[in-house]
């Protein structure tokens, strides 16, 4: 029984020792916790030091600047951000494409391809684009730059790069922000008369342009102007828009002339809507009115040698067009049929002088002055129909209407050439995306009075770099 004592009194000093320890430990502790929380308060309190200093001398700084310069009104001195800001607006970094077209093409050797019937000589040419040229041909390049200029204006310059030449097929302004509908475009632009002529090469279905806007327009196969377009598009539930164009009028069936005012003007209507979920239409009418001042061209006299007319007048066009688009579901990625066709009549009415220039003795030997008066008319009509995401056919056929044709006094000189110009064209093309895309094209073309053409061109389409959206 004396054991049991002992070990209680053994046990309790060894709770008291342990305690004891405890006790200076945590006193040890707290001392440590109360050295760190004044230091951090020291470092605290010299922070808020140094930052009451930087607003004080903040606040000093624009006072010093004021005081070293004159006065001047607060809208003319801007802060320093508001200045950079115009030139960052400004800064030009505009989207660059180029297109790479060329093509093989097999075909008769006509050194001078005409349409019978149709001014001017050699309106059949293609300026470049190769349809009158034998094998192989890099026949339409061009550069694209495009870029806002501010909230207000973009701009846009298209240079056509050739063998020996660069032209400036467009270079324009356009607006941004007039608002209620109102559109407006500046420089030199493609008119948006008919249905394809907006159109680049690159955008046709088929390797060249119908017959029917080589007749109208020459040697460019589109009519271009330098000069301002304002199109209006109305707040209604289909498609309605209205464009008048004002220009210089430089360009076939036009001339250019030095003169203050405008030499051609335009106007047009466009009216589309949807069908359903698959089906979309287009159609339009246009006006052009434009001035020739000794606009040349050959004729063939009654003895069957070439003959130069001089043109002095008027020449009034319409055009009628017509577009339907098919893709099931709305969605033309699979498959999806285009029909697209257009109608003109073109009206010539002033003066013809008949000449000799070449000196070969033709009847116009002693050039004479009579009235000219002409009226003619053709039309196209042709169908694309893309049955896979890579593949598409399609067919086009043209013809055209010499018309009426007065010569007035010099008709006991001249040839009338009545005929009906036609040609019937095939195509089928593969696209890898639509960034490349490959041709063949077979075509029976009878544009040449009691000559006929089997044509066969193999073309490329290469797109580099940004490339936007086609019109409808």
């Amino acid at each position: 029984m004396l054991h049991k004592p002992l070990a209680v009194a053994a046990l309790l000093a060894a709770s008291c020792g342990a305690q004891a320890a405890s006790d200076a430990d945590l006193a040890a502790i707290r001392s440590q916790i109360d050295e760190m929380k004044k230091s951090y308060e020291q470092r605290i309190a010299a922070l808020e030091k140094k930052l009451a200093q930087a607003e004080l001398d903040a606040q000093a700084k624009p006072a010093a600047q004021a005081e070293a310069r004159p006065a001047t009104p607060d809208k003319q001195a801007p802060a320093p951000a508001v200045a950079v800001a115009p030139a960052s607006a400004s800064a030009f970094n505009p989207e660059v494409s180029l297109i790479l077209q060329g093509q093989y093409a097999q075909m008769k050797n006509v050194p001078d391809r005409t349409i019978t019937g149709f001014w001017p000589a050699g309106g059949h040419d293609d300026h470049g684009k190769g349809v009158s040229t034998r094998g192989f041909s890099l026949n339409h390049t061009e550069l694209i730059f495009s870029a806002g200029i501010d909230p207000y204006w973009r701009g846009q310059a298209i240079l056509a790069v050739q063998d020996e030449a660069v032209e400036v097929e467009e270079a324009w302004f356009q607006s941004l922000a007039i608002g209620r509908g109102v559109g407006l475009k500046g420089g030199r632009y493609r008119s948006g008369i008919g249905y394809l002529n907006e159109q680049h090469p690159h955008q046709w279905d088929f390797a060249n342009a119908p017959l029917m806007y080589d007749a109208l327009f020459g040697q460019e196969a589109s009519y271009r102007e330098d000069g301002l377009q304002l199109k209006w598009l109305a707040p209604t539930p289909v498609f309605v828009e209205f464009g008048a164009e004002v220009g210089r009028g430089a360009n076939f069936p036009g001339t250019d002339s030095n003169k203050n005012g405008a030499g051609a003007w335009a106007a047009y209507v466009h009216v589309g809507d949807d069908l359903g979920v698959a089906n979309n239409w287009r159609t339009g009418l246009s006006y052009l009115k434009t001035s020739s001042g000794d606009r040349e061209a050959d004729f063939v006299d009654i003895n069957g040698l070439q003959a130069q007319g001089l043109f002095n007048g008027d020449t009034a066009t319409w055009i009628a067009d017509f577009v339907w688009k098919w893709a099931p579901d709305g969605n033309p990625k699979y498959r999806n049929f285009k029909f697209q066709s257009e109608y003109f009549v073109r009206k010539d009415k002033g003066e013809l002088t008949c000449m000799d220039e070449g000196g070969v003795g033709n009847t116009c030997a002693t050039p004479a002055t009579g009235d000219y008066d002409t009226r003619q008319s053709g039309w196209y009509a042709q169908g694309v129909y893309q049955f896979t995401p890579e593949w598409r056919a399609g067919l086009r056929y043209d013809q055209l209407d010499s018309g009426r044709q007065n010569l007035g006094a010099n008709a006991a000189s001249l040839v009338v050439q009545d005929y009906k110009p036609k040609r019937a064209t095939a195509m089928v093309d593969y696209s890898w995306s639509e960034f490349s895309r490959v041709r063949l094209q077979y075509a029976q073309d009878k544009s040449m009075a009691g000559f006929t053409d089997n044509q066969w061109i193999v073309q490329y389409i290469m797109s580099l770099g940004a490339h936007g959206a086609h019109k409808f």
